[in-house]
């Protein structure tokens, strides 16, 4: 068909508004959309492949058929523009405004306290809202499966789906409350008085208080758009951009014309596989053909023999049809079905289900895909259509293979996929394992059927496919061929796990590696099979009185939970803690639970960030170049075409920096050389952000390579590579102590890395000034002062003529201390040499390579201890991968060897820790700087002495705790009794010795299922180890009408530091927060600023604002004697009448905070916080995946300000290490695999404790079985760093 000059009009609705879109570019996704053109920027820009869930909005579309109305969640960063013709978009301004009417769902969560940063709460909001649309009374089940594609990075989900169980009409209380009774309510020695428990809370918000739901105030379907669907218009549409022409049929008969014409152009409907592609891989198709019109497409016809589904039914419409098939046949034709909707469940979430299509997810061939295999096994037909007729090909391993006689041909598209019914005597099972359970790719899937000879156990038909395994979806069709007419029993089995690992071979260096844990998989699962098969025919024998069935092999009672996979249940618990005084007055806010002072415009999405400040006159936008070699020399670097790509304004080089580039070992851009890939080289600088990221791409840079390429820690060690000399603590005679002791065990800890994956990635936005060379840079970061310093020195102009703001932070974790500088000065640098605004908004792809995150480390110990458990004699080595360049290498490698003792008191001690130089992006601040890693080893050190003594890791801790007042290795006096109190409390509430019990009596009943149980202690010392880094400041001003602004250095990131804030000066100025507000934070009105990190920001600038308060108030003192009975507002006016300063700045000197490390001693922390976590999980010893069953934590948090905000800060990071816990829990699980099997009790703890670690140190007859590649042989595909 011709296509024409012009293009069409796109009609759609956003928020009841219609929307006329002429000349739409087909590569503009409905984010960019929504956000550039619209100026609707509540729907927020995080990972852009639609897997976080931070675009969220509601689609709804007239369904011309049924003639209702669909409303479903879709992720807006995936959803090119031109596939909304005819609908109708909801987004978060859309459901309610803090300007107009609140919706009940933004009410509620933001007052159930399941917002901090705010930047994925627009994305929950619209989750949960589409929800209720379609059901205003969800289960609970329904409001997990909403939230599946969301993610939450600051929060924790537990108070964010407590919001969304209001809704519900189930219980969403403990399921023992029927009794009376919680299985959190009493401790196994709870002896609190009366007086105790009267001032203890439970509840953080009243449900009574919330709005009830009103259908009334959603917006209603525009009737022109159900005139438009029921009206079909036939016409094809086409849409015209730069590079690519949208092509949208209305008929079957027109897009098969338009196929053959165009056979290399793929058809478009989700965008969930072509984006991404397109996006990452550079993928590039100049013409896309949308069936999304073809009402053929989506037909489901039931028949006698199975189901036929249109090819182009969402993945989310399949599971609803399949759901709906299988409670209508009997058991056996419905296996397939019931095997298609588990794999349904956690596939991706449910954005991306409600885009994805069948059609789409057969035609990719993902080697990963979740249905494929079951697909395969399942004698699926695919019905193909091309404008010459119709025919049929099985989905087999042919297809899968993507072999030309097997394949459709170019011109044929995927009418609709046909799966038969089971039969009689016929087992079909799903099997996958990922790295958590939903919303994850797997690394292994499986589809597995088997027929047998009617009322035998001999096998007629057999089908195994595995997917995550190779290159495509793999058959084992030989293996299954060669078993037809044998015996299911154990001779079988052991020849099937043979065959298999044979065929489906896997190379040591195989794409994705974890190849050893992926062989495990691959007979693990068929032994689950076996199990289950075997069950089932039991079941089958006993209802049908077959002869013979003494012939099957019985299965022992410990391996039946290996047939039983964890389910998804909803997070429950209950938190406490301590009320005010009731002596305390109620208009004095601190100490109470309040919700955060911008919760309600996070879930309206009304809360700014940095990316969401309207375009400024004439802003470029800058895209930046990166290094694709780890350790070269840059030859040359040609931009002559980047230059002529339409848009771009210039380049920005080395040579435009007009002051310093960087530091000598760390350059803001780099010159002559580069030392690890993603490091810095240049910037491009556009008119739009698609301009400058295109051109990155022409940038031309010539290489020679560099020796030696060091990545891990052990080639460091070997290179004698360090960034830092050696920083080391020692006591006592640790040597003497070691040759008294009973025993000496020696051991390693690996600790891999961590992205901090904050939801906003880094970004800044600089606009200049008319004179003397000012600056306005709006920033994501927790330190502007640093980018004020770097942006001066960058420039070569004074740190006076620079402002450096910021609003708020979509998350930062410590990967926003020091790298905004680098991102604010080379924005800076482009503004400088244009005269233009500048914006740069790292993709998430770049803010990953480029940045660095949490230090992996390598730790070895030596640790001497009696056989009672008490440990003489500890030395510990830690090395830290620390990248290419110092950054806070050295500073983290000295918090770790500080805080490596923890809560044990062991006289003899000797820390070493080095910082190695690899080429890798620097690594940087991370939350718990150190700590979390080195006291993993510490911890891991006590498991291994209890096992060696024959005791419980618990009993070690307490043995070796601090009991009394002592002084810490490096000698600042502690005082241990609320950390006693601590682990006391969580001892009693969690009911740890009687759970101990019952794990114990879990684990002998149960072979491939363990239960593991772990306490663990925390002491956490606070602040920096110097005392100008305590310092804060605070600018107070009253104004003529009585309200009030507050300034402090502190950035909010999220943990609620404006709301404590404005506490504190309600306290202190004795009138309601209503009066108050922060504006943000700059440089221009508190200078000087310290790093919002270290935990301790909102104690010293609450301090500040505590002081300026006080200043005010004293000022005022006079006013409010003489008219004891006015009103604020009546004092503020006679202090200003009597000409008496209405502002003050405040300030705190901070804390006294030293460390002397030639000396080995200091008091380098101001305090210290304490807390105790306990606990329990599931392990399954044939996968690898884990289950947390409960935890209980204890965490003294003095004074809270604010018990909802800290609470959440707990939830969310687990008190820094508390979150170990889990780990321990895992190991001891571990721990009881290995001593039931007679393994060494004693191996290599690695962290993170991910499925494949889990699963292969669960040593059984499958991990024995599989073959193992000599190391010499294959190059891996990935290696540990750590």
């Amino acid at each position: 068909m011709p296509c024409p000059s012009t293009s069409d009009e796109l009609v759609f609705f956003v928020n009841g508004r219609k929307v006329i879109a002429r000349n739409v570019d087909p590569e503009v996704t409905l984010l960019s959309f929504l956000r550039k053109n619209l100026r609707l920027t509540g729907t927020k820009y995080a990972c852009g492949r639609g897997g976080c869930g931070a675009c969220t909005v509601m689609v709804s579309r007239h369904d011309p058929a049924s003639r209702e109305i669909r409303h479903f969640s879709i992720t807006a960063c995936l959803v090119p523009v031109c596939s909304l013709h005819g609908a109708a978009v909801t987004t978060v301004e859309g459901v309610g405004s803090i300007n107009t009417r609140l919706h009940p769902v933004q009410e509620r969560i933001a007052k159930s306290h399941g917002t901090q940063c705010g930047f994925c709460t627009p994305g929950m909001v619209m989750s949960m809202y589409t929800l209720l649309r379609n059901h205003p009374e969800p289960s609970e089940e329904q409001l997990m499966e909403a939230l599946q594609g969301n993610l939450c990075r600051c929060t924790g989900y537990r108070p964010i789906l407590a919001s969304g169980r209001t809704f519900s009409k189930e219980s969403y209380g403990c399921q023992q409350k029927g009794t009376g009774l919680c299985c959190l309510d009493q401790g196994e020695n709870d002896s609190s008085s009366p007086s105790r428990k009267s001032d203890i809370c439970t509840e953080l918000f009243a449900k009574e208080e919330f709005l009830p739901l009103d259908p009334t105030q959603d917006l209603i379907f525009p009737p022109e758009l159900s005139r438009m669907a029921e009206n079909s218009d036939e016409r094809t549409l086409t849409f015209h951009g730069e590079r690519v022409t949208w092509i949208s049929p209305g008929t079957l008969k027109d897009l098969l014309e338009l196929k053959a014409k165009h056979p290399e152009a793929p058809l478009i409907l989700g965008n969930t596989s072509l984006g991404p592609a397109m996006k990452s891989q550079g993928h590039f198709h100049p013409i896309l053909l949308s069936p999304a019109r073809i009402s053929e497409l989506s037909l489901v016809s039931k028949t006698s023999d199975g189901l036929t589904i249109g090819a182009g039914c969402s993945l989310a419409q399949v599971k609803d049809i399949l759901a709906e098939r299988v409670s209508q046949l009997p058991e056996e034709n419905a296996q397939t079905y019931r095997a298609l909707l588990k794999h349904l469940k956690s596939l991706a979430g449910q954005q991306i289900r409600n885009m994805a299509s069948l059609g789409g997810h057969i035609i990719s061939r993902h080697c990963y895909s979740d249905l494929n295999p079951i697909l395969a096994v399942g004698n699926t037909t695919l019905n193909l259509i091309s404008k010459e007729g119709k025919r049929q090909i099985p989905l087999n391993q042919h297809f899968l293979a993507g072999l030309a006689s097997a394949d459709l041909k170019p011109e044929e598209i995927l009418e609709s996929v046909h799966i038969p019914h089971s039969q009689k005597w016929e087992f079909v099972s799903a099997f996958r394992q990922a790295q958590c359970q939903q919303n994850a790719l797997p690394d292994v899937s499986a589809g597995m059927r088997v027929r047998f000879k009617e009322g035998t156990n001999t096998i007629e038909e057999l089908s195994i496919v595995y997917g995550g395994v190779g290159a495509a979806t793999i058959s084992a069709h030989k293996s299954c061929q060669q078993l037809v007419g044998r015996c299911w029993n154990e001779l079988l089995l052991d020849e099937a796990c043979r065959l298999v690992l044979d065929e489906v071979s896997l190379p040591g260096s195989a794409p994705g590696g974890r190849v050893e844990f992926k062989r495990t998989l691959i007979i693990s699962f068929l032994f689950k099979f076996y199990l289950g098969v075997l069950q089932e025919l039991k079941k089958l024998v006993k209802l049908f009185s077959v002869p013979d069935s003494h012939r099957y092999p019985e299965i022992s009672e410990q391996f039946l939970s290996a047939l039983e996979d964890f389910p998804v249940t909803i997070p429950r618990g209950v938190q406490t803690y301590q009320s005010v005084d009731s002596h305390q007055p109620l208009r004095d806010p601190v100490g109470r639970p309040i919700m955060h002072v911008s919760g309600l415009k996070h879930a309206t999405g009304e809360a700014m960030f940095c990316d969401d400040l309207p375009m400024v006159d004439k802003e470029l936008f800058m895209a930046l170049v990166t290094s694709t070699r780890a350790h070269a020399k840059i030859i040359s670097i040609d931009l002559s075409e980047a230059l002529e790509v339409p848009g771009v304004v210039d380049v920005i080089t080395a040579k435009d920096i007009p002051g310093t580039n960087g530091a000598e070992d760390d350059k803001l851009l780099a010159v002559d050389e580069v030392l690890c890939v993603g490091q810095i080289i240049c910037a491009v600088v556009a008119e739009t952000d698609v301009q400058a990221k295109r051109a990155t791409e022409k940038v031309k840079i010539t290489y020679e390579d560099l020796e030696p390429i060091i990545f891990t820690i052990e080639d460091a060690i070997k290179h004698n590579s360090f960034l830092c000399p050696e920083k080391k603590l020692e006591q006592g005679n640790i040597e003497e102590a070691f040759e008294r002791v009973d025993q000496i065990v020696e051991g390693e800890v690996h600790v891999g890395g961590q992205e901090h994956f904050y939801m906003e990635t880094q970004r800044a936005l600089v606009i200049p000034k008319t004179e003397d060379r000012e600056l306005d840079i709006y920033v994501s970061t927790q330190d502007p002062a640093h980018v004020q310093k770097t942006v001066s020195s960058t420039l070569g102009i004074p740190i006076n003529r620079i402002t450096c703001h910021v609003k708020r932070v979509g998350g930062g974790f410590g990967g926003k201390v020091g790298r905004p500088a680098v991102f604010g000065a080379i924005a800076a640098v482009g503004t400088f040499k244009t005269g233009h605004p500048i914006r740069l908004v790292l993709d998430r792809e770049d803010d990953m390579l480029i940045t660095g995150g949490r230090h992996p480390l390598f730790g070895k110990y030596k640790v001497g201890f009696m056989n009672s458990g008490r440990i003489k004699a500890l030395d510990i080595e830690c090395y830290l991968n620390g990248g290419c360049t110092l950054d806070d290498s050295e500073q983290v490698t000295e918090f770790l060897i500080l805080k490596l003792e923890n809560a044990y008191k062991i006289r003899n001690l000797r820390f070493r820790g080095r910082a190695c130089m690899t080429n890798l992006p620097s690594n940087t601040a991370f939350r718990g700087f150190g700590f979390p890693q080195g006291t993993l080893v510490t911890e891991s050190c006590i498991t291994a002495v209890a096992a060696k003594c024959g005791l419980p890791p618990e009993k070690i801790r307490e043995k070796n705790m601090y009991k009394t007042v002592d002084k810490t290795i490096y000698k600042q006096a502690f005082n241990p009794e609320t950390l006693i109190r601590c682990w006391n409390e969580c001892l009693d509430k969690s009911s740890f010795h009687s759970r101990r019990k019952q794990v114990e009596e879990f684990n002998k009943k149960n072979y491939w299922k363990k239960k593991g149980i772990a306490i663990i202690p925390m002491k956490f010392s606070v602040g920096f180890a110097a005392t100008s880094y305590h310092q804060a400041a605070a600018l107070v001003h009253i104004y003529t009408d009585g309200s009030v602004l507050v300034t402090h250095g502190g950035n909010e990131l999220g943990q609620g530091i404006h709301t404590k804030m404005l506490q504190v000066a309600s306290r202190e100025l004795q009138i309601p927060m209503s009066y108050m507000h922060i504006c943000e934070t700059s440089t221009a009105t508190v200078p000087n600023t310290i790093a919002t990190a270290a935990s301790i920001g909102s104690d010293v600038n609450g301090r500040a604002v505590q002081n300026a308060c006080q200043i005010l108030l004293k000022r005022l003192e006079p006013i409010i004697k003489k008219s004891p009975e006015g009103t604020w507002e009546d004092w503020i006016e006679a202090a200003f009448e009597q000409r008496i300063s209405l502002s003050a700045t405040g300030y705190f000197r901070g804390y006294k905070a030293f460390m002397d490390w030639e000396k080995g001693e200091g008091d380098p922390f101001p305090y210290y916080v304490y807390g105790a976590a306990c606990s329990e999980v599931e392990i399954d010893c044939l996968t690898g995946a884990h289950k947390k069953i409960r935890t209980d934590i204890v965490m003294d948090a003095c004074c809270s300000l604010n018990p909802a905000i800290d609470i959440g800060q707990g939830l969310g990071e687990s008190g820094m290490f508390l979150g170990s816990s889990v780990f321990f829990a895992i190991a001891d699980a571990v721990a009881a695999v290995r001593r039931e099997r007679d393994t060494a009790e004693d191996f290599t703890a690695r962290s993170p404790a991910t499925p494949e670690q889990v699963r292969m140190a669960c040593v059984d007859r499958f991990t024995e079985m599989i073959p193992r590649d000599d190391p010499k042989t294959f190059k891996p595909w990935c290696i540990p760093i750590a």
